[in-house]
Order: C-alpha cells, then structure tokens, then sequence
C-alpha cells in the first residue's frame, strides 16, 4: 500500500539540539524552512531556541525534553518518531558525550552513560525512524560521528571507541535502507568549536587554530553529502587527509601520535 502524500513543509528531528552542531543543525534546517522536533535535556534552552527560530524563519517549533541516557528519553522520541499524522523526514542524532579521564580511572557508570547516550540511543532512535521511513520510502538519518572514530588516537578515551560504532553502523544500515528510497549517513567532523570540550573538560588549549572548524560549515557539509547519497561524510580536506591517515598509516605511528595528542582526556597518565 502506498505511503500517503506529504503535506506541509518537511519535518526534522534534532537531537542535542540546544549546543554545538545540534543547534546549528537546527539553525540552518530552520532557515531553509523545515519545522522541526528539538530534543534535549535543558527544556529551558530548548523552549528560549524554539522561540528563537519560528519568530526568525517563520517555521513550527516543538520542543521534546528528554534525557536520552535513560529509557524513559528514549521511549518519548520512538513516539514521536512513529507519528504518521506529522512524519519526521530527517533525523539527525547529534546529542554525545565524551568522559574528561582515562578508562583507568573511570567508573562503571560514566562508561555506561556513555554507551546509553552514544551507542545505545544512537541505535534505538534510528531504528524508530526507519520503521517509518522505509514504509514511506522516503526519508534520511545523520547519525553524528566523528574523526576520531577511525583509530584510537585519544589515549585512555573511550569516545572513541563508540564513535567507531556510530560510523560502521551507520554504513552498514545506510546500505540495506537505500533500496527503500532512505538514506543514512554518519557525519564525521574533526575539530569543532562548540561547547562539546568544555563541557567534557577535555584540554584543548594548545590545539592550533588551523584545526578547528566552524558548526556551521560542518552541517553545510553534512546536508550536501546526504544530498550526494554518501554514506560518510568528513567535513574538510583537512580531515579527509587524517582519515586517510587513520585507515592507512601503520599501527604504530598511530600510537605514536596519539600519544603526543594534545586534546588530553585526563591527567592520570602523565
């Protein structure tokens, strides 16, 4: 039976969308005139940049607080996501944590929050929109990964780690979903001046500012990539030659180097 027709201006769901590249996500799908579902934590935030963006862009704005670590977040954006009434035809999940210490020194608890936030909501989320998506045969997920992800250059971090999941996952399912008419991609970007480190307390003061790149650049990146069909997209030449590196460079450079990294996740291994 075939999908419906969609009526009205396309939908996105934004995920971490009050900071960093889940706003500017939401910033930009806004001013192309997408309503869009913002989820955080902070209903504050959300509320004060829902404000915002329909009174700029002239666009619907609902906000979703959630807390996407737990089941309960979970379980409130696969409802959202499964409406038919106003279907979501863009889901981007950028809302991720990164842990400020060594797994040596980490607990149980931080690793699992990890996890839950950067894996586990990651997976649920998705699958949520691609029961709708596929029946629609229409729609696209941006899973936001990062560089990092490609080799274990942060020591002691299991960022990483999940990183590396979000990419191959995303790779894998944006291959099956295609023949639906669905795209799914992982948005790999290096550096990017966001509060992401700050809040992490991760060290970034000696980072050069060559490195860095714009949250704004990396989502105008990101949708052109989608646009192309690409299942990863690595926001500049820069990090595109780094992922080259990361996949081709010989394992022991590679510690080498990341042992000299200056984006420290703690000081428990000086």
């Amino acid at each position: 039976m075939p999908a419906p027709p969609r009526t009205g201006p396309a939908r996105a769901l934004v995920t971490g969308a009050t900071a960093g590249i889940g706003a500017a996500f939401a910033r930009r799908l806004a001013a192309d005139g997408r309503h869009l579902v913002l989820v955080a934590r902070d209903g504050d935030r959300l509320a004060g940049l829902a404000a915002e963006l329909a009174e700029r862009h002239q666009v619907r704005v609902d906000i979703l607080p959630a807390d996407l670590t737990t089941d309960d977040g979970c379980l409130a954006v696969e409802r959202r996501l499964a409406e038919s009434a106003e279907p979501i035809e863009l889901l981007v999940n950028s809302a991720g944590i990164s842990l400020a210490r060594s797994f040596l020194r980490s607990t149980v608890e931080d690793e699992a929050r990890l996890l839950r936030l950067n894996v586990h909501a990651v997976m649920r989320l998705t699958l949520a929109a691609l029961a709708t998506m596929t029946v629609r045969r229409d729609g696209a997920v941006i899973n936001v990964s990062s560089v990092a992800g490609f080799g274990a250059v942060m020591p002691g971090s299991t960022y990483s780690a999940s990183k590396a999941w979000v990419t191959n996952f995303s790779e894998s399912v944006g291959q099956s979903a295609r023949r639906y008419g669905v795209r799914v991609m992982a948005l790999c970007p290096g550096f990017t001046r966001t509060e992401f480190h700050q809040r992490a307390g991760i060290n970034v003061s000696k980072m050069p500012d060559w490195l860095w790149l714009s949250a704004d650049d990396v989502v105008a990146e990101a949708l052109r990539d989608l646009g192309k069909g690409r299942l990863v997209s690595v926001p500049d030449w820069k990090y595109k030659a780094a992922v080259f590196g990361l996949r081709h460079a010989p394992r022991g450079l590679l510690r080498a180097v990341g042992g000299d990294t200056r984006a420290r996740v703690g000081r428990d291994e000086r």
